[in-house]
């Protein structure tokens, strides 16, 4: 392969829903562009694209796959992205990347929960979109329903480039309003017979080209004036009209394609060839430092790694974009992340797992190397003179989590180092040490998305492994306030340990100030605040510790000891052992000995009075509460919301936008362990939903009971 320039470039994501035939299209492009002798098919597990045991284990795309083609003198680099919103971080990483998003749609479905939800990600990064109507030979498909989804959505934004004859099982041309010519097949696709337009079909087709000339104007000036003056463009001039709507996302064009019969792959190649904007058309991305990074080939080198995979008999494939400059075989480049030196050995240009060597990659574009020392996605590389970090990939939070555990203790181990590297290679997968919870958890964006993990752990890495269900990080708190003293005495020969605190405890809120009286019992405690120290809890909330001590009755230097042995009892709360939060704690009175107090008298009596005072302050059991929003077709809006109203949900809001519906609510984290299974049956398949933490919220009481219950009984059992 020749070396290409910016000039020469573009970068283009594959996106759809799952069935939309993203593989199949990108299995017949490497055909027809001569990178491949022969196709395959996804059912065969024999495609360029899901090349993975796991993929051809399960039949759909988990990790996406870059390939490139040379066509029309220019190098075109696809990232074809897995359709399953479980893995939408591919997706997100391949838009980061890429300059258009190529948005695959099955004839038979329309656009679905999961295209609307790529669509958002293109909309948030502001990537130009090309439609494509898949799978046109199919007995189901409907090709006017698809166009009238996407115009309702696009308005006359969405342009048709070309309409189908014959749509189902009989299709075999389109007429392209472009061209102002038809392309008929022969069976076996590939090739067209380049044809003049039918004459039943004339009055449609210059209609259509009429408004696609008009879109195709509507973005450039000069285009727009000489349209006034002569009622028309040529091809090159519409071209460069559609081209410069792309790039301000003022046009969406639509194609007609049936991927698995190679019809009109050639065509839509030619299109990407000749109009998607180059690498230098779209808006520069920005380093750490907000400084535009333009892809320059003079300037000095760096190189921003966005994706890991292992692969047998190779180990770690990492791939790259070049943000600017040149990179050599042999260049020597420092990492901005981590602050090694990197020996680029070997570079490649891709397609799935196939490599060519290439000596040298310019700015812009897309590539891989092998067996670097100290590299992990999302690292930056830079030559001498260059000083960027690229952090612009943003993932959503995780969705469904699991405890881990390898079923042979032996292993915990090496199981951790295997998720270490699983997360580097997909950091939608998060991982949680978990002190407080005593698990492993592991999160993801989905049920899919964690029983591919465990596929990939127990078949690739030989690690037997089971899941089970997480617990809750639940908290605790008072909901009233209580006093309570504590003598610590000990004599047992040569130094004693006496150390005696009073102390009232109360539940804090933001900017309520501390009283100057407190009643118990028809008994007045007057607080004079001296000192008030603000502790921010590592697991979320406040303790707010008041010294209100008056003549010296315990030391200052005393003071951090007591705070030592208050924190000391918020770790382990008296109801479930979960962590205390948000407590105001006031100091006092006490007694000190000249000779026994110490530090440790007067943690222990500290603790041991906090404790008290805790138990008798109405203690409460807090659980985290999420934000959910529910993206779900307009049929299923019933199902959906009684199934939440079981899950003790509060319903926040609805909206609708287009053919989908939008429901928000906040629901207990306990509630939404097996959600995206449940909606996944509930719609099937056709909803998904993001969650993101909220708060800690009072459980009802009789929630609270059921787990004092089970806490006592798990207590009992461990005794």
């Amino acid at each position: 392969m020749k070396i290409y320039q910016n000039s020469e470039i573009k970068n283009i994501a594959i996106l759809g829903s799952s069935r939309s035939g993203k593989t199949t299209l990108a299995e017949a492009m490497l055909y027809e562009s001569g990178v491949i002798k022969r196709r395959g098919r996804v059912e065969d597990g024999n495609t360029v694209s899901d090349y993975f045991p796991v993929e051809k284990e399960y039949g759909y795309s988990v990790f996406s796959s870059i390939f490139s083609v040379e066509w029309m003198n220019r190098k075109l680099n696809f990232i074809d992205c897995p359709g399953s919103d479980d893995f939408i971080g591919n997706v997100i990483t391949s838009l980061n990347v890429t300059d258009t998003a190529l948005m695959v749609i099955n004839a038979q479905y329309g656009i679905e929960v999961g295209t609307i939800n790529q669509l958002r990600y293109t909309q948030k990064l502001r990537k130009p979109v090309i439609f494509i109507i898949n799978q046109l030979d199919h007995p189901k498909a409907n090709f006017d329903n698809v166009v009238s989804q996407l115009q309702s959505n696009y308005g006359n934004k969405a342009v048709l480039v070309q309409y189908p004859i014959n749509v189902g099982e009989g299709f075999n041309a389109v007429v392209d309003v472009l061209k102002n010519k038809m392309f008929r097949w022969k069976p076996e696709g590939g090739v067209p017979e380049v044809l003049e337009i039918p004459e039943e079909e004339k009055e449609r087709a210059q209609d259509l080209h009429q408004k696609l000339v008009e879109a195709a104007a509507e973005n450039e000036e000069s285009l727009m004036e000489k349209f006034f003056d002569q009622g028309t463009l040529s091809e090159e001039e519409m071209r460069m009209g559609i081209r410069w709507g792309l790039v301000h996302r003022d046009l969406y064009p639509i194609f007609c394609v049936s991927a698995e019969k190679d019809m009109c792959v050639r065509r839509t190649l030619e299109f990407l060839g000749n109009v998607v904007p180059y690498v230098r058309d779209l808006p520069a991305p920005v380093n750490t430092d907000g400084d535009e990074i333009k892809p320059d080939a003079d300037a000095p080198t760096s190189l921003f790694f966005f994706k890991t995979t292992v692969e047998p008999h190779v180990g770690e494939v990492s791939y790259f974009k070049v943000m600017s400059g040149k990179i050599h075989e042999g260049d020597d480049l420092l990492n901005a992340n981590r602050g090694s030196k990197e020996r680029l050995g070997q570079l490649f240009v891709v397609a799935g797992q196939q490599r060519v060597k290439i000596e040298e990659l310019v700015a812009g574009d897309i590539g891989a190397t092998v067996k670097l020392k100290d590299v992990r996605t999302g690292n930056t590389l830079n030559a001498k003179g260059a000083n960027n970090k690229f952090d612009f990939i943003k993932y959503p939070d995780p969705k469904f989590r699991r405890a881990i555990n390898a079923e042979n203790e032996k292993d915990t181990e090496k199981l951790n180092e295997v998720l270490q590297r699983m997360h580097e290679e997909d950091p939608t997968w998060r991982l949680e040490h978990s002190k407080e919870l005593r698990q492993i958890i592991i999160s993801g964006q989905g049920e899919f998305h964690l029983k591919t993990l465990k596929w990939r752990i127990e078949n690739n890495d030989k690690i037997p492994i089971k899941y089970s269900e997480p617990k809750i990080p639940y908290r605790e708190t008072i909901t009233k306030a209580s006093r309570s003293d504590y003598r610590h005495k000990k004599q047992s020969g040569g130094a004693g340990q006496f150390g005696e605190v009073h102390m009232i405890v109360e539940p804090y809120f933001d900017e309520v100030d501390v009283p100057s009286v407190y009643k118990f019992d028809g008994q007045e405690n007057k607080i004079q605040t001296r000192d008030v120290q603000t502790y921010d809890l590592e697991w979320g909330g406040k303790l707010i510790f008041v010294n209100s001590i008056v003549g010296g009755s315990i030391d200052a230097r005393f003071m951090p000891a007591i705070v030592k042995g208050i924190m000391s009892r918020l770790e382990q709360g008296p109801l479930t052992g979960s962590y205390a939060r948000d407590v105001r704690v006031i100091v006092y009175d006490g007694k000190m000995h000249p000779v026994d107090s110490n530090e440790i008298s007067f943690m222990l009596a500290g603790r041991n009075a906090f404790s008290n005072a805790f138990k008798n302050a109405g203690p409460k059991i807090l659980e985290p509460v999420y934000d959910l929003t529910v993206f779900l077709p307009s049929d299923k809006m019933g199902d959906v919301m009684s199934d939440l109203q079981n899950r003790r949900a509060m319903i926040i809001g609805m909206e609708s936008d287009k053919d989908i519906d939008i429901l928000k609510a906040k629901v207990p984290l306990k509630e939404l362990s097996n959600y995206s299974i449940s909606l996944s049956s509930l719609t099937g398949g056709r909803a998904s939903f993001a969650m993101k933490f909220a708060s800690y919220e009072l459980v009802p009481s009789d929630v609270q009971e059921k787990l004092l219950k089970e806490y006592e009984a798990s207590q009992k059992d461990e005794d």
